[in-house]
Formats: C-alpha cells, sequence, structure tokens
C-alpha cells in the first residue's frame, strides 16, 4: 500500500535542500529493502529443497537461484551501480559489501550450472552467463561487476569482463556503420535500451585497460543512437529504428529515453578530461534533458509515453531521468539552475514509495511493437527490478546535489 507518510512528507517539505537526511532515509529504505529480500540460497524449483551452496548437489536444471536479485540478469547490473554508488555517497560499506556478496554467489558456484549448460539442459540457471548471445546477457551486468571488481579484485571476474568485451567489439551484430543492433525480433534493429547494454561497460574498460578503441566505439554508439533515434520534432527519442525499411518505430517510450540518459552519463564519468569529444556528448546530453523537461508533469513524474500524457505516470524513467539531470549538474557538466527538473522528479519519485521501500508502478520488461497500445498497455510491478538501480542513482545524487547547496 502507498505510504501516507512519505506522501504527507512530500506534500509539507517539497523536498528541500535542507531535509538531506530524509531523503537519505528513502534511499536507504529502498537499499535496505532490497537486502533484506535477498536470500543468497538456491532452491529446487520441484522439491523446494533449499541450499546455500551447488557444492555436492547432484546435477539438475531445476535447481535455481531463490531471489531475483542474484540473476544474471541485465536490471541487476544497474542494481550492482547504484548499490555502489550508495556505499560512496552514504559512506556506508554495507551496500557496496552486498554487491560483492552477490557476485561471490555466483562465480563461487558458476561450475555447477556450467556443466548443465555444456550438457544442453534445457531452461538451466545462468544461461546468459555463458551463451552471451545478446547485450542484455552482458553489458549490464558486466558494468556492474566492473564497479564490484575495483573492490575485489578476482581473476574469474577480469576474465568474464574480458569476454564481455570481446563480445561486444568482435561477435555483437551491427549495422554497415558500425551501430550496435539486434537479431530478433526483427533482424537488424536498432534499440535505444542497447546504448545502455553496452556504453557503461566500454566507457569502464577504456578506463580499466588504458586503451582507447573503447572509449571510441562508445562514442560512435551515442552519435549513431542520436543519428538514427533523435525526433527533433518531439525533442524526444523513439524506442527504435527498422533498417530493413529505413524508418523509426512508433513510440517514444520513456524507459527506453531514460537508458539513453544514463548511458552518457556514465560515459562522461569515465571519459578522459580532456578528450576532444567532450563537449560534443555534454551538448548531446543537454539537448535530451531539455527535450525530455518539456513532458514532465506537474506531479513531477514523466508518462510511460513521454508525450502521451493519457499514459500512466512511470517510475522507473522519472528516476533514469532525476539521475541525469542531477548527475549533469553536480558534475558542472550544465548549468546549476536544471536542478530544478531534478528536484521536481524526486518529488514525484518519492511519493511512490510505500513505508516498507518498495516502488511502485514500475513499467515491467519491454518489447517493441508496431503498434502505440503496446506501450499503452504495458502492465506494472510493485518492486519491479527495472526501477530499483535507477533509483538508488537518482536519490544518491539528490544527496549530493542537497550537501552542495548547503
Amino acid at each position: 500500500m502507498k505510504s501516507l507518510f512519505f506522501a504527507a512528507l512530500v506534500c509539507c517539505s517539497t523536498i528541500s535542500f535542507g531535509q538531506t537526511s530524509k531523503t537519505e532515509e528513502l534511499v536507504r529504505r529502498v537499499a535496505d529493502n532490497v537486502i533484506k529480500n535477498t536470500s543468497f540460497k538456491f532452491v529446487n524449483a520441484k522439491t523446494g529443497e533449499k541450499y546455500d551452496s551447488t557444492k555436492g548437489l547432484a546435477q539438475s536444471a531445476d535447481v535455481k537461484a531463490e531471489s531475483t536479485y542474484n540473476k544474471w540478469m541485465y536490471v541487476n547490473g544497474v542494481l550492482t551501480i547504484g548499490m555502489v554508488q550508495a556505499t560512496e555517497v552514504l559512506n556506508d560499506p554495507k551496500y557496496a559489501d552486498y554487491s560483492k556478496h552477490n557476485f561471490e554467489f555466483i562465480f563461487d558456484n558458476i561450475k555447477y550450472f556450467e556443466e548443465l549448460h555444456k550438457a544442453k539442459a534445457p531452461k538451466a540457471e545462468y544461461g546468459a552467463f555463458f551463451s552471451m548471445g545478446n547485450l542484455d546477457a552482458c553489458g549490464s551486468m558486466a558494468a556492474g561487476l566492473c564497479d564490484v571488481d575495483a573492490l575485489a579484485h578476482r581473476t574469474d571476474y577480469r576474465a568474464y569482463l574480458d569476454r564481455a568485451a570481446d563480445y561486444i567489439s568482435h561477435k555483437q551484430l551491427r549495422l554497415p556503420d558500425g551501430t550496435l543492433s539486434r537479431p530478433q525480433p526483427r533482424y537488424m534493429t536498432l534499440w535505444a535500451d542497447d546504448l545502455f547494454m553496452s556504453v557503461p561497460f566500454l566507457a569502464r574498460m577504456g578506463k580499466i585497460t588504458g586503451d582507447s578503441k573503447y572509449f571510441d566505439d562508445a562514442i560512435k554508439q551515442v552519435e549513431n543512437f542520436n543519428k538514427y533515434l533523435y525526433d527533433p520534432m518531439t525533442g524526444l527519442f523513439i524506442h527504435n529504428y527498422y533498417s530493413d525499411v529505413e524508418m523509426n518505430g512508433v513510440g517514444h517510450w520513456g524507459r527506453a529515453n531514460g537508458w539513453l540518459a544514463v548511458a552518457q552519463c556514465q560515459l562522461l564519468n569515465y571519459l578522459p578530461a580532456n578528450h576532444p569529444k567532450r563537449p560534443e556528448l555534454i551538448k548531446f546530453l543537454l539537448r535530451q534533458i531539455v527535450g525530455y523537461s518539456r513532458y514532465q508533469d506537474q506531479s513531477g513524474l514523466w508518462h510511460q509515453l513521454l508525450d502521451k500524457p493519457d499514459s500512466y505516470q512511470e517510475t522507473s524513467v522519472t528516476a533514469m531521468f532525476t539521475y541525469a539531470v542531477a548527475h549533469a549538474v553536480n558534475q558542472g557538466w550544465i548549468n546549476e539552475n536544471y536542478i530544478s527538473i531534478a528536484k521536481e522528479g524526486w518529488r514525484g519519485l518519492t511519493s511512490k514509495i510505500t513505508e516498507d521501500g518498495q516502488l511502485q508502478d514500475v513499467c515491467i520488461g519491454t518489447n517493441m511493437d508496431t503498434a502505440l497500445k503496446f506501450y499503452y498497455t504495458r502492465p506494472t510491478a510493485l518492486n519491479d527490478t527495472h526501477g530499483l538501480g535507477a533509483f538508488l542513482l537518482a536519490g544518491t545524487e539528490m544527496i549530493k546535489a542537497e550537501k552542495a547547496a548547503k
């Protein structure tokens, strides 16, 4: 149920910059709820038996990670990035320790599932870890793993990062000009989502290895995604581009636009300060921020379809947009007056937190479609993982903004 306390808090305080502790409380509430609900156990889906480890277990594809937060899914990569940033901003090690434990849990048991994968067991856990057949399978989780490995320094982590980098650089399907694309559900289609599923990891690898090829590729993706997906009539981005007909799709889907904004911020985080492309990239980001600010609802939230106010208000895109603005201001990339957009976004987000720290009105995982109704009717789910990492990123940036304003 909705938290009447937090709704009243928002109305009365309007989240003024003198109330940092309340912002911190909300960030901790959401992050602590994730930690509380992560079991670090495996479960046999047929028998219900639970295990702390796969050591000594008979091979069975029925053995799964019990918690959704232990799955090898791109949303958990975003959650990892948000948790590590929470430790840095809150000066509390438990959030980064949680993410370290998460990857330890997966990697320390991965051999069990590798044998299942080699035996072609149907629907075995962690299949994406091994098959690495698309950007969703590796890019976001690898970005999160980069942040964890900066603390853990494990050789098996680095081996995975090198494998993921090789996949994205040399094996992922691309358009003839090098733009990352997807083979399914429509061959050679460009998805806005994929800027996040590639660029944050490529930027981190550029910093880790010192090899400029990763930065060059990441920058090319930002430039080309802007070329193919930006809609100058609205100032927004369209979800996809169909290369077979050289035409865009139908929807200015919120979270797709959010993925683009977050990815650009992540690239700028790691790009050398004197890189000649930095001014251009900041202009791209500012153009997007100004564009989507025109569609912010008076509640502070943005809509599932950004230019369709009859579509529902959605929290994952609101978190992503709030993060991008606050982070860009905090870093000095854009004028500080733009923080008003983020303040309104944060006001809207805080109205969507329940008493036990769950996030409401998050659009579930979404494919693409040629009919606009598809986006209108996507269900929302309470505390869906598509919103949690983005919420932590937004909240921690708001904490930094509030501290800077004191």
